[in-house]
């Protein structure tokens, strides 16, 4: 099912939570909506679902227009599905009675599924690896668990759209890893439209199709994963979208010139327009390397073991700079480094004149 988000605005009495949103999700599409506390990526969340209706602008499901300042259709009426934080699993049902319940009520389950009821719990069941649990209470449970009886219950009608709202934030973290790879999974057998809403950049870049990214009620940047990490529009989505430095310095083309290191000269030729307008060249840790002279000098403040790399942190000029290098490394705390972009190519190099 396509959705589509025309100019939502929605306001509080005087805060307007969104300042006009326009968004498409397509059939069969993973979208993440990520944003710091506060950007609007819930009430967006709970406008899908029609908990909420819009003060200006509309939304449009399968070409049917379902929420506008001048129509609403409720949330039993939509053919979506949910998965909450806090799992919203009613207390007195078996885990096999919380899964059959939307094929008896929800609106829009196919006639198949309510004639094989029993045969889809268990289907459901097995998908997400709880047919031996079947008769337990939610009481009896883990909190992983616990989230797969809510996913396999929100999915059991086959909604054309599947609202997610931070659905691992409660787990620990190896628990959400796993859950993590269950989802996607599931989402690439079922092929159902999922929003997931998530402050966790890592869930974000590593499960959804397209990644919106918002802040202050706005959509920043809408783009895939790749798109999102490697060609950031903003400096809001390089400093939030994982972590990027921002390198002052002077462009000349798509040959960028760090103040601190004036020798050095780094071709980047995908950097925003936006970046070069300000003065700014965002790399991020993983691109710099340690070179023997000609770039951004500095002494190396701390070092973070990470298993497999060492996160450092390098002080150029009272500015802290993150980079990672291998585990085999020799640098230690204190040593002065050069850094420079790797592959940034010199300007006679890449033909740039």
């Amino acid at each position: 099912m396509k959705t589509e988000l025309v100019n939502i605005k929605k306001r509080f009495g005087s805060f307007e939570a969104l300042k006009g949103i326009n968004l498409t999700i397509e059939d069969g599409e993973f979208v993440a909506i990520v944003g710091p506390s506060g950007c609007g990526k819930t009430t967006l969340l709970r406008l899908l679902s029609g908990f909420e209706s819009p003060t200006e602008g509309e939304i449009v499901m399968d070409q049917e227009t379902v929420a506008s300042n001048s129509s609403f259709i409720p949330p039993e009426k939509r053919n979506i599905g949910l998965v909450f934080q806090s799992f919203a699993l009613w207390p007195h049902m078996k885990i096999k009675d919380q899964v059959k319940f939307p094929l008896k009520h929800h609106r829009f389950v196919p006639q198949e599924l309510k004639k094989n009821a029993d045969a889809r719990v268990e289907e459901m069941l097995e998908i997400v690896g709880l047919s031996h649990l079947a008769d337990r209470m939610p009481s009896e449970l883990s909190g992983g668990q616990k989230q797969r009886v809510a996913i396999a219950r929100a999915l059991s009608p086959s909604p054309a759209l599947l609202l997610m709202d931070e659905p691992l934030s409660s787990l620990d973290a190896k628990l959400r890893i796993e859950l993590r790879n269950e989802i996607q999974l599931i989402h690439r057998q079922f092929k159902t439209s999922i929003v997931y809403v998530t402050h966790d950049q890592s869930e974000a870049l590593a499960m959804a199709d397209k990644i919106v990214v918002m802040k202050d009620g706005f959509i920043e940047q809408v783009g895939t994963p790749k798109e999102i990490y490697f060609n950031p529009k903003t400096e809001f989505v390089a400093t939030f979208i994982s972590k990027a430095n921002l390198i002052k310095g002077e462009w000349n083309g798509d040959v960028f010139t760090p103040t601190s290191s004036p020798h050095a000269r780094w071709y980047l030729p995908e950097v925003d327009e936006s970046f070069k307008t300000s003065g700014i060249c965002p790399v991020r840790p993983e691109q710099f390397s340690l070179s023997g002279s000609g770039g951004l000098g500095g002494v190396v403040k701390n070092l973070l073991f990470q298993g497999r790399e060492v996160h450092a942190i390098v002080d150029v000029n009272g500015e802290e700079i993150n980079f990672i290098t291998d585990l085999y490394s020799p640098i230690r705390i204190g040593d002065t480094v050069s850094l420079n972009v790797e592959g940034a190519m010199e300007p006679s190099i890449a033909g740039v004149v």
